[in-house]
Formats: structure tokens, sequence, C-alpha cells
């Protein structure tokens, strides 16, 4: 029965890392998209295309995924446009919310959010409101064996503002100039299990909620998931 037990653990950890690596390709799809659509799909002329497909090669996404969004958004007959929109505000417990979107409906995402917030007892704030409250840093998630110590052995040469490893899922944060350099470093060390590895809003304090508030914040962050014009949802919520 442990061994059973085991292998159930093991295969729910691996369906949950494959879903949210499934939902991460969605995401990049929709950013490639949008790029090739603004610039064109010559990576020369194209920066931020190439930007989006050195993070898309990084976390091992399929060709035929990348080739597909590239192609759809170079079809001359192809009539979507979708626009990238930031929703700041507060959610359960006043924990602060940024909220980045790519919609090819502004009306529908700006009526879905501001529905999301109230029902959940939160608030969706203008520009800048909670910006603040946070600073720009490289965010990178990967899959290793390695201990801890000899993950930071390898990128001791950059400025690393926070670390973690729960099981084998590392997690670094690092100078928002410095992201490029530690993925190469990385990769050069021959690690290749790449979850994230992106330029993240972090927190200046990180805070608390109380368990009252907690299940209206879940239930906001499950919505939030759930909605297709949602690209990323960040908070100031402390995790411990």
């Amino acid at each position: 029965m442990s061994g059973h037990s085991q292998f159930a653990n093991i295969k729910h950890r691996k369906d949950a890392q494959d879903n949210k690596r499934g939902k991460i390709f969605q995401k990049i799809s929709k950013e490639i998209y949008v790029a090739v659509k603004l610039f064109g799909p010559n990576v020369e002329n194209n920066p931020k295309l190439r930007s989006i497909l050195d993070k898309a090669r990084s976390l091992n996404m399929p060709k035929d995924n990348i080739n597909r969004a590239i192609s759809k958004a170079s079809n001359q007959n192809d009539q979507n446009n979708y626009q990238e929109i930031v929703y700041e505000g507060f959610g359960p417990g006043t924990i602060a919310l940024i909220v980045h979107c790519l919609t090819d409906n502004k009306n529908r995402t700006n009526s879905n959010l501001r529905g999301y917030f109230n029902k959940c007892h939160g608030k969706l704030g203008v520009s800048n409101s909670v910006q603040h409250l946070f600073f720009k840093a490289g965010v990178i998630e990967f899959i290793t064996p390695l201990n801890l110590d000899n993950v930071l052995d390898l990128v001791i040469n950059f400025e690393v503002l926070d670390f973690s490893k729960d099981d084998q899922l590392v997690q670094l944060i690092v100078g928002e100039q410095d992201l490029s350099a530690v993925i190469q470093a990385l990769i050069d060390a021959k690690i290749e299990n790449f979850i994230t590895n992106e330029i993240r809003n972090i927190p200046f304090e990180p805070t608390t909620i109380n368990d009252n508030d907690l299940p209206s914040y879940q239930k906001l962050l499950d919505l939030l998931d759930n909605d297709d014009d949602v690209q990323l949802v960040e908070s100031n919520l402390r995790v411990n």
C-alpha cells in the first residue's frame, strides 16, 4: 500500500507540474502571437519576440506550439487583435494584486475582473494604485536533484535576492539585469527543466492574511486563473 501511495503522490505532483506547464505554454503562445502581430515574425527586427522565444525554449516549449503561434499571427486573414492590459487592486484582507491580461475584448475583461473582485470582497483600483508596493526582479523556477548549495554555487557571481527549494523545485529571485545571464549559467550546467523564467513584480514587504479572508482570497485567485484573458497574477501575500 505504501508503494502505491508513493506512486500516487509522485503521479499527482507530475500531473500538477504538467498542468502548470501546459497553462504556461498557452500563455506564451498568446505572447508570441501578440509580439508577431505588433512587430512581425523576424526576430532580428523584433527584440520582444526574440525575448519571448528565448523564454519558450528554456521552458522546453514544443517547436510545433511556437510555430503555430507565429503562423497564426502571420496570417493576413487572421482578424484577432489582442492588447495587453494590467489591472491593479486589493483582494480580501487588503492583499495587493497586479493582474496581467491579454485580451481581444477589453470590455469583457473589464467586466469579468470587476465582477471577480466584487464577488470576493476585493476592489479594483486605478493604474499605479499598488505598483509602488513592488519592485522588478527575475524569477526562475526549475526542477533539479541538485541540493540548494550546489545550485547557489552556479550563480554565485550574480545578484541573487532570494532562493528556496521544495522537494526538487528550486526558485531563484535574481536582479532584473541578471535574468538572462543566470538562465544561461544554469543551462551551461545542464539544468533543463525550467518552469518559470521571466521578469515579475516582487513585493517590498510581503504581508499576511487572516484565516477569515483566506477562502475569499483563494476563490478570487481561482476565478482569475480560470479566465482565458488572464496571463499572470502577482500579489504581496507572504507565502510560508
